[in-house]
């Protein structure tokens, strides 16, 4: 599958102060422009980092949130079919949070907890899920 991890996000309160922290302590920069769904940030208010691969695989992480929602940190795993690993993980004791959706950049991406309660993300191409 090659490099599994293709996206972080890092979700607070105070996503300008966590863009400051992160964007202070390992140089990134981010752009805010970008849509994403209100399930993950407040409009606007989600910095996209670039975190491509020198192959060019991968998507851009990003941090954001907003006051109502709840900090987390989170990664996506590249997987064939979504809908397929989200019910083999609720079939293992997990609980599906989100998704499948599909997502402006290609993608195809969904959320579950393990029987932990760690939020961990999937993703696939757009077309990928049967």
């Amino acid at each position: 599958m090659g490099q599994p991890v293709v996206h972080f996000e890092i979700i607070g309160t105070d996503p300008e102060g966590l863009r400051t922290y992160y964007g202070a302590l390992f140089g990134w920069e981010f752009d805010t422009s970008g849509l994403v769904s209100a399930a993950i940030s407040e409009p606007a208010n989600y910095g996209f980092v670039p975190s491509t691969a020198s192959d060019g695989t991968g998507i851009p992480g990003g941090v954001g949130g907003g006051p109502g929602y709840r900090s987390r940190a989170l990664f996506y795993v590249g997987v064939p079919d979504v809908e397929a690993a989200l019910q083999q993980a609720e079939l293992l004791g997990g609980n599906r949070a989100i998704g499948p959706v599909q997502t402006p950049g290609g993608l195809v991406v969904g959320q579950f907890t393990d029987p932990e309660g760690n939020l961990i993300g999937l993703a696939a191409p757009v077309g990928a899920d049967t």
